[in-house]
């Protein structure tokens, strides 16, 4: 007869087993077998085909799962008896059933393994409505897990396809108001042309007025930025000079021809060129000739502005991008604050101290803008919509810092060393799953060899941010 791997009195010293029977007790006698694993080793991979049920003798174990591309740690323990690998086969029957997680050993490890089809049948055996009550937790713990998880990311991408929409909403809206307008405009621009033909110009003199048209029209681009007073200063003046000459509704051309950036001695070379009989027409078809050339540079700047947040969107996202590059930081973090706007509302104020001249690096460019994401979202959540976010950048040799600020009422010491603990959440039930800056620090430390802290007074937190602007072999 063959010895067992573990004598039955220290069978029943393990939690798991002390109320078997004997019968029991002799089943796991025969089934049993004793593995040694070396500190550092992988015991098994999540993934991989479930086959064995695994109770810890001796040791030190770490588990880690996948999440969003990195490996999270989930537990540790050295604790005798503690058990992993094919639970899942005491809960139902899935021939293709995979481990749901990664053992690594911490120290040399020694465990009771056991063959996990055979056990799960004499499992359901010894406790069949056992078995049934587990195999109905474990289903409906799974489906209640992908409904949750699949909430709370399309929640996520709401909550950024919110702040996208409301960001390409007004710069669109402008476009439209401006382009209305724009036909309004040459509508009537052809009619005044219309009546400027019928007093029988003469050629020169309407070339000499396109002249002037297009002189005038190009001063629309470098027109200068007035204060409220400085507005209305110039106005009084070509209000005046249009008074002056008997033109009608002269306060309303002036506001037009202000907006351009003329002043009355532009107007004194118009009358000029045309001359008391002309003047009148050739005002007004310059106004209008004005007012268009600003209605398209207002089309123009508003498509421009939709192409830049489709642009940030696509930085953001790195769509068909490659996924390890040499980045810019800064592209990152403006178009997670794009993405971001919903959030951040008009009562949180953001101040960006960027310093341009700092390297590119070499990076996952969308695995940092995670990090921004989930680093921005906590510090607008803290502040509770009031406050000011500062983005900071800066270089020290061969490596780039960026800090996250907020002035929000801090981080507690004794929350500050756990923030980036797997799990761990102060947000309410259903708020948070505890792994954004877990995640966070994995990807900035394991993924980039860089490093992440905080400090945190009331109303001064900050999270520094480290990484090397040079290839790093564990990248």
């Amino acid at each position: 007869m063959t010895e067992p791997a573990l004598a039955r009195e220290e069978l029943r010293s393990l939690f798991l087993f002390e109320h078997l029977s004997e019968e029991q007790l002799g089943w796991i006698e025969e089934h049993a077998a004793i593995e040694e694993f070396k500190g550092d080793s992988v015991v098994f991979r999540e993934g991989d085909p479930a086959t064995c049920f695994y109770v810890l003798l001796g040791g030190a174990l770490r588990m880690t799962r996948q999440v969003a591309g990195a490996e999270v740690e989930t537990k540790r323990s050295d604790q005798r008896g503690s058990y992993c690998g094919a639970t899942q086969f005491l809960a139902h029957e899935d021939s293709e059933a995979t481990y749901s997680a990664t053992i690594y050993a911490v120290s040399d490890l020694t465990f009771l393994t056991l063959p996990a089809a055979e056990f799960a049948v004499e499992f359901r055996r010894w406790f069949p409505m056992a078995a049934h009550l587990l195999e109905g937790m474990y289903l409906g713990w799974r489906n209640n897990d992908a409904l949750v998880s699949s909430r709370r990311r399309l929640v996520a991408l709401g909550e950024l396809s919110a702040g996208l929409m409301h960001e390409l909403n007004n710069p669109a809206a402008a476009a439209v108001r401006a382009t209305a307008a724009l036909r309004e405009r040459v509508a009537g621009m052809r009619h005044k042309l219309a009546i400027l033909a019928k007093k029988d110009i003469d050629p020169d003199l309407l070339e000499l007025l396109l002249d002037v048209q297009e002189r005038l029209v190009k001063q629309v681009a470098d027109a200068p930025k007035l204060t409220a007073m400085q507005q209305a200063d110039r106005e009084d003046e070509i209000g005046d000079w249009f008074d002056e000459r008997g033109i009608d509704q002269g306060w309303d051309l002036a506001t037009i021809f202000v907006a351009a950036g003329l002043s009355a001695e532009n107007l004194d070379r118009v009358l000029e060129t045309v001359g008391e009989g002309l003047l009148d027409g050739a005002i007004r078809w310059l106004a209008y000739a004005l007012d268009t050339e600003m209605l398209m540079g207002e089309i123009e700047d508003s498509t421009s502005r939709v192409s830049t947040l489709v642009g940030a969107a696509k930085q953001y996202s790195q769509m068909d991008r490659a996924p390890h590059q040499f980045v810019d930081v800064h592209e990152g973090l403006d178009s997670t604050l794009v993405m971001m706007s919903g959030k951040l509302g008009e009562g949180i104020r953001v101040i960006k101290e960027y310093d341009r001249s700092i390297a590119r690096i070499p990076a996952y460019a969308a695995e940092l803008n995670q990090v921004w994401t989930n680093i921005i979202d906590n510090a607008v959540c803290a502040m509770d919509g009031q406050g000011t976010l500062t983005l900071r950048t800066w270089q020290i040799g061969q490596q780039i810092r960026v800090v996250i600020g907020d002035t929000g009422p801090g981080i507690p010491e004794e929350v500050r060393l756990r923030i980036f603990e797997p799990f761990f959440t102060t947000k309410g039930v259903g708020e948070g799953t505890g792994l954004g800056l877990d995640i966070s620090w994995r990807i900035i430390v394991d993924r980039h060899s860089g490093d992440i802290k905080v400090t945190s007074v009331p109303g001064d937190t900050r999270f520094e941010i480290c990484l090397p602007v040079e290839e790093q072999a564990s990248i």
